[in-house]
């Protein structure tokens, strides 16, 4: 298994709930595919660098996990179908 890293903004408009309800389902996402979540970081609302779908703040969060090399393609696709998710990338640590 490899050491990856997921940062993720959501939409700046969810609430509380909703938020901890998205990082809830991402890191189930990463539990039933065969990973293994190790640190998950809510940094808050912060400004972008530049206007994302007219929107000009965002939820940052960022996921370590260790998984299988598949894993990452699949967190991705769902990060893109998710209408909570403006904007994801997803790395593999210690490269």
């Amino acid at each position: 298994m490899r050491n990856y890293e997921a940062m993720y903004v959501l939409r700046p408009d969810l609430d509380e709930e909703q938020v901890n309800a998205a990082i809830e389902k991402f890191s189930d996402i990463i539990a039933k595919n065969g990973g293994e979540v190790t640190k998950v970081e809510q940094w808050g609302k912060r400004r972008l660098a530049y206007e994302v779908q007219k929107l000009r703040e965002g939820f940052y969060v960022l996921c370590n996990f260790a998984a299988d090399t598949e894993l990452p393609k699949e967190l991705e696709r769902n990060f893109k179908i998710s209408d909570q998710v403006i904007r994801y990338l997803v790395i593999r640590e210690g490269e």
